[in-house]
């Protein structure tokens, strides 16, 4: 019984061994450079790999052999091809402990740069700014990384602006080790410049010509990749279509012109919107749409919308007329009917409403014509009764001319990093003809958001709004026009349109003028959740009496799935007559 045991025993023995040379991993640790250099050694060190993996002496032994072959080869993409390292290979328990000592030496310079380019590319300004940046690398130490981005930028600059076969016949770096120099050396045949033949419209539901409306180029123009973004945004934006896709027919290109293929499908027809909502301007709410997103096949528009909530109660319709043109003129025709109840003022008032809007200079310009009919309460406190003294009553007819010109800009508009907003109008009767009151009136508001931090987590926010109003009798102008503050988009801390000019009595009247300010910033622990601090001051007044008031406070924001959502508790700042926090709550875009 002894030998089977004992052959048991030695054919054991290698496995007890092998199990014996077994190490936990590897702790590698590298000095003598910073990132992004330590990066660099520390991924191209396959050492790297077993810090939580198990490793044989043997394998740590030969790794470590090709670790400084493999630190030089780290550090040659940043231009240091004359690095010296040494290391330490200590067993520390069942692990190892590498100590990797690096160098880097003096890096190589590049101190030539050839770039070859046809004249008359270079002179397209894209394409010129490219090239700059590959010369400007002259005088600098020689970055891989840099030099293939700013070379593949060049590349993509000739396809962008109409070079569709454009070729890179050079691209060659020279580095000499003995004085630490570089060369670079880039040449392309970029051919013809191509320019756009015809675009054929495919799966568009509306008739022959019409979508040329929204196409920024014509027939001959030189091809440029930017405008074939344009035309695909314009007709995402249309909302005609639930499918977009510009793609130039490179295939079928003949004599330097391009033909570009648009093809489409139409987007639901008809859509149904409603739902439960809430703010602290409007109260909790209910709101229903339905908007038919083309009537015929000359893509007229029909949108309806009711609103009924506790402070604001709404029936508008809105109907367009899109016409020919490269700017994208449309007439428009709307009616709403408004029963506003705010803090300070009630209102009943019919609207209608024709005009015509377009894009002007990159701005959408509207030019059209109100018509407003209402009466209103003003000077109110609360619920209290209508016959109550201090309280004023009117009813007003209103006709004047509009002119508004607003723009916008972001760079993720359902969530804005870097972008801003501006919207100017003016508004006129014409003396007092079919109007109580001859008025003119000015407003601008602007806001502006940039992020800044690690990962863009911190947002800066300023906005601000302002007004101006000439009338020959403000008593006949309804809340509607007049200027109040307070509120979510304006001074929180305070309620909706509880601040402004008094009466004889105390009580809120509305303003002329308005001038308002916002300081806010966002913090984003993660993507979706954050706070924010904020500082709001403004008023509305009249004549030069400005006094305005202050609200700070804090906030919670959530990228929802419906939209961002804002919460914020504000409360007034050195207010004698308003104590408190006031809730703010807001959903919808940034911009």
């Amino acid at each position: 019984m002894r030998r089977p045991h004992r052959r048991l025993s030695l054919l054991l023995l290698p496995l007890v061994l092998l199990s014996t040379q077994a190490r936990a991993g590897v702790q590698l640790t590298v000095d003598g450079v910073d990132d992004p250099l330590k990066s660099a050694v520390t991924s191209g060190v396959e050492l790297s790999q077993y810090a939580t993996r198990e490793i044989s002496d043997a394998q740590v032994r030969r790794l470590y052999e090709r670790a400084t072959d493999q630190v030089r080869s780290a550090l040659e993409p940043y231009g240091y091809y004359d690095a010296t390292v040494t290391g330490e290979l200590q067993q520390a328990g069942k692990d190892w402990r590498v100590t990797l000592h690096v160098k880097p030496g003096e890096p190589v310079k590049v101190t030539a740069v050839d770039v070859q380019l046809d004249k008359t590319a270079a002179e397209i300004a894209p394409i010129r700014r490219a090239q700059r940046a590959i010369e400007r690398m002259k005088g600098k130490t020689l970055d891989h990384g840099a030099y293939d981005a700013a070379r593949d930028a060049l590349s993509a600059q000739l396809t962008a602006n109409g070079y569709l076969d454009a070729r890179l016949l050079t691209r060659r770096v020279e580095v000499t080790r003995a004085n630490r120099s570089a060369s670079i050396k880039l040449a392309w045949q970029v051919g013809p410049r191509y320019r756009y033949g015809q675009v054929h419209f495919e799966g568009s539901q509306f008739n022959d010509g019409f979508l040329d409306r929204y196409v920024p180029f014509k027939s001959g123009d030189y091809f440029s990749q930017g405008q074939l973004l344009q035309l695909q945004q314009a007709l995402n934006g249309a909302d005609y279509f639930a499918v977009v896709n510009v793609l130039p027919d490179v295939d079928e290109a003949k004599a330097g012109v391009v033909d570009i293929n648009v093809e489409l499908a139409p987007a639901k027809r008809t859509i149904y919107t409603g739902g439960p909502f809430i703010g602290t301007d409007t109260g909790f709410g209910l709101r229903a749409g339905i908007e038919r997103r083309w009537v015929n096949r000359r893509g007229h528009k029909w949108k309806n919308e009711l609103v009924v909530a506790q402070r604001l109660k709404t029936l508008s319709t809105l109907y367009s007329i899109p016409l020919p043109g490269d700017n994208q003129r449309s007439y428009n025709f709307g009616a709403n009917y408004r029963d506003a109840d705010t803090d300070t003022s009630q209102s009943r008032t019919l609207e209608l409403v024709a005009n015509e809007t377009r894009l002007w200079h990159d701005w959408t310009r509207t030019l059209g014509v109100h018509a407003l009919d209402g009466t209103f309460t003003v000077g109110k406190i609360g619920n209290e009764p209508d016959n109550t003294p201090g309280i004023e009553h009117g009813r007003s007819t209103e006709v004047f001319a509009e002119a508004s010109l607003s723009r916008k800009q972001a760079d993720n508009f359902d969530f804005v990093h870097q972008g801003w907003a501006i919207n100017l109008a003016a508004r006129s009767t014409v003396g007092n003809l079919l109007s109580d009151a001859s008025f003119s009136q000015l407003t601008a508001d602007a806001k502006w958001i940039h992020a800044f931090g690690e990962r863009q987590r911190n947002r800066l926010i300023l906005r601000g709004s302002a007004g101006y109003t000439w009338t020959d009798d403000f008593t006949a102008l309804p809340p509607l026009l007049r200027f109040f503050a307070g509120g979510d988009r304006s001074v929180r801390g305070y309620g909706y349109q509880s601040i402004g000019p008094l009466n004889s009595d105390g009580r809120v009247i509305g303003g002329k003028s308005l001038l308002v300010a916002s300081t806010e910033l966002e913090h984003y622990f993660t993507r979706n959740w954050g706070m924010a601090a904020f500082v709001d001051a403004g008023n509305a007044f009249s004549g030069v009496d400005y006094r305005p008031k202050i609200g700070a406070g804090l906030g919670v924001r959530w990228r929802s799935p419906v939209g961002m959502v804002r919460i914020d508790l504000g409360t007034p700042i050195n207010d004698s007559q308003a104590h408190g926090i006031e809730l703010h709550l807001v959903i919808g875009p940034d911009l």
